[in-house]
């Protein structure tokens, strides 16, 4: 009798054993199947065979069927899920089916069957138009050439096939159809049709021949050329850290590795921390890698994703750009990976499977062999204090692409100043200067919406969120109230709700305030705002970028989407409203973060020709670490934090694990984890320390109580074993209607 072990799609830390019929002998690891669990069936996938099983053979459940035709991971990607399921302490198969597409997590095919066509939305061209107006398309070449391409297959293409030869083509194609020169169509193709770009011949296909493209590369410096020969010529794993000042040429050091790696015949990875950096390093990459690549990040569209992921696992896509989760996207050739942006906290993931993407990135590269490279002009310390131990090899970049000089900074001491809206006079007159001057200005405030309060000057209400101990930012564009916590919405009140004062006011300023107050200072000058709520729509992100870079907006404003990584070579000034409130968080990591995200904004100014000036204002300008950043650089104020937290014995000297919990009955999170608290101490962990339990920060979030206990250890094995005993008392305690609780594996966020 075959016996296989099968991880449930369900919240449980258990794996299963199942009896294997012999209609389904030939099912192996990786593939998915459909299993009698309880009283219902869920999907499973099989992570191991064995000859026996501890449960007797007449109570062993069969599986019902296998849904692939053949396995959708590998051994070294079941390997990876299971060890940071473990690691995070995250129900197995919840991990194993959050690391697939979205349709994957559901019982159906793999792949549609072949036997089946499948209808997709796509165009064709009407004949008797395009023959009507033969001239109508002189003056849109772009549109000519679509009509063109549709013309040469006149049985119509499909949406994605025409996105992949023509890019974001959406206005195009409904200009040529108010034209009458094409129409609306169906299309059908069989799953294995390159409409579905899902193709089926073999596992993987064989690598395609990548090379630089047309686009001139330019000539690495001494510093860039030691890095890429380090990673290069690295056999095996071995993880580097790629340490350069921002506008030092960290991407063309990503691309010369990732063009050698091709040309070995192996598969990249690159991961992002957000998805609003994929655009412009898919747009170098483009430029001068001649390969098969996709982008997977949240996005795209499901059916858009899915695609993608099937061509990197199935080897078609050379080259992968994702944020965090495609971490664990399969890919067969693996040779390297590459993080950007090593120390951004996006790349860990907040809730459920709570995993780091930089961390599983280190571990993926020791599974597959492979070199890994974690690139920041600001790493973090838990990083830095790898390098410092010698186990990561510490690449620096000190000097700036090109010849660009180091921007300079300016402290403005805006205590008991005038300011306009947030503005000081010095920073005012410095942007008109800039502006008459031909060059760009960003002014970084990190607040969207129009005020982050709204009050009543008679009674003194101000709008505080229902479900959240939280403020409601007034969003005047929208009219609207919102909570940026919860999301909870409001219609914009007219009169004070508890006086009917007609007198409400707006408290503080947000970028849509900032936005206002520049137009009437700078009349006629354009200036574009790039924040969440300016790039609700796809693709406003990117046309707001390109147009910035090619210089059509004089003014830029924007929160920290504006802020990372972006090459902007006509900015000369960058205006930094206010970061005093990173100096003195109650988060120990407050400074740190407060230090990247300001090196970061800086980093923007003088990328090209033209010197760079930072205008920082700030009402702390006699803070010791801010003027050790400013006068020193990131190095000296990294290593005086790391001093600090060494004597704090704070991580990295110490691991960390938070256990949080919620619920809506007040009182119910804390008596919980007093509950665990006494659990603890009575397993006597003597290495471990307990903090807590206390109330977050924010004690209500979305109508939920919450709070949290804080495990920490010099050590991480007596913390990870005590967790082990720990976590099976609280799964047999926690059986209290509506609580819920998890547990955070190296948190980076307090609640």
């Amino acid at each position: 009798m075959a016996i296989v072990q099968v991880a449930v799609a369900a919240p449980v830390a258990e794996i299963f054993d199942y009896r294997l019929p012999l209609e389904n002998a030939d099912c192996a690891l990786g593939q998915r199947v459909l299993v009698p669990f309880g009283r219902s069936r869920r999907v499973g996938m099989i992570v191991a065979r064995q000859e026996r099983s501890q449960i007797a053979p007449e109570r062993l459940k069969s599986i019902e069927r296998c849904l692939d035709r053949e396995p959708l991971l590998g051994a070294d990607d079941l390997a990876l899920i299971r060890w940071a399921a473990d690691y995070y302490r995250c129900p197995p198969g919840e991990a194993i089916f959050s690391a697939l597409p979205a349709r994957l997590r559901r019982p159906v095919p793999s792949y549609p069957e072949a036997s089946h066509a499948v209808q997709l939305k796509g165009w064709r061209p009407r004949t008797a138009g395009a023959a009507a107006q033969p001239g109508l398309l002189s003056r849109a070449p772009r549109q000519a050439a679509a009509l063109a391409l549709l013309q040469a297959r006149p049985e119509g293409l499909a949406d994605a096939e025409l996105r992949a030869q023509l890019g974001d083509c959406r206005a195009i194609l409904k200009a040529l159809a108010e034209k009458g020169l094409i129409e609306r169509c169906l299309l059908s193709a069989p799953s294995g049709s390159a409409l579905l770009d899902v193709p089926q011949d073999r596992p993987h296909a064989a690598p395609r021949a990548a090379s630089l493209g047309p686009e001139p590369s330019p000539t690495p410096n001494e510093e860039q050329q030691a890095a890429i020969a380090a990673v290069h010529g690295a056999s095996g794993f071995q993880c580097f850290l790629l340490n350069g000042v921002t506008g030092s040429g960290k991407t063309e050091v990503y691309i010369r590795l990732i063009g050698a790696a091709l040309e070995r015949g192996r598969q990249v990875l690159v991961l992002v921390p957000e998805i609003g950096l994929t655009p412009q390093l898919a747009e170098r990459f483009a430029q001068r890698l001649d390969t098969e690549r996709v982008v997977l990040h949240s996005g795209l569209a499901e059916g858009e994703r899915e695609r993608a992921w099937q061509r990197a696992a199935r080897g078609n896509a050379r080259l992968i750009l994702g944020t965090r989760s495609a971490i664990f996207t399969p890919l067969p050739d693996l040779g390297l990976l590459i993080v950007d942006e090593e120390h951004d906290v996006s790349l860990k993931q907040q809730d459920g499977f709570r995993y780091s993407a930089r961390d599983l990135a280190v571990r993926r590269a020791q599974i597959r062999h492979c070199p890994v490279l974690l690139g920041s002009a600001t790493p973090s310390l838990e990083t830095l204090r790898n390098a410092e131990r010698g186990r990561y090899r510490h690449l620096r970049l000190h000097q700036r692409a090109g010849g660009a000089k180091p921007p300079r900074f300016l402290v403005v001491d805006v205590r008991s100043q005038p300011l306009v809206t947030g503005l000081s006079h010095a920073l005012l007159t410095r942007m008109m200067a800039v502006i008459e001057a031909g060059h760009q200005v960003l002014l970084f405030l990190n607040r969207r919406g129009f005020a982050p309060v709204l009050t009543c000057h008679d009674c003194g209400w101000i709008s505080a969120c229902r479900h959240c101990d939280a403020r409601m930012t007034l969003h005047r564009d929208r009219g609207l109230l919102i909570c940026h916590h919860c999301g909870d919405q409001r219609a914009l009140p007219v009169h004070c709700p508890e006086c009917e004062s007609p007198d409400l006011r707006p408290l503080g300023q947000g970028t849509e305030r900032v936005e206002e107050s520049l137009r009437q200072r700078f009349p006629g000058i354009p200036l574009a705002r790039i924040d969440r709520d300016s790039t609700r729509r796809k693709g406003d992100l990117e046309r707001l970028l390109g147009a910035a870079r090619d210089g059509a907006y004089p003014l830029l404003l924007g929160t920290q989407m504006l802020a990372k990584g972006h090459h902007l070579p006509g900015v000369t000034l960058v205006g930094i409203l206010d970061l005093d409130q990173g100096l003195y968080g109650s988060d120990f990591r407050a400074t740190e973060r407060m230090a990247q995200l300001l090196i970061q904004v800086a980093g923007r100014a003088g990328r090209a020709e033209q010197p760079g000036t930072v205008m920082l204002q700030t009402r702390h300008p006699d803070h010791p670490l801010l003027i050790r950043l400013l006068s020193q650089g990131y190095g000296a104020f990294a290593a005086a934090a790391l001093a600090e937290r060494a004597e704090a014995a704070l991580p990295p000297f110490s691991f960390q694990a938070l256990l949080r919990a919620d619920s809506r009955v007040e009182q119910q999170a804390l008596d919980f984890l007093r509950q665990a608290r006494a659990q603890v101490l009575g397993l006597a962990p003597e290495p471990v320390e307990v903090w807590g339990p206390a109330p977050a920060s924010m004690e209500r979030r979305a109508g939920r109580f919450r709070a949290q206990l804080l495990l920490q250890s010099h050590q991480r094995g007596p913390l990870h074993a005590l967790i082990d005993r720990l976590l099976p008392v609280l799964r047999a305690q926690s059986g209290h209607r509506g609580l819920r609780w998890s547990i955070d594996i190296d948190p980076q966020d307090s609640l």
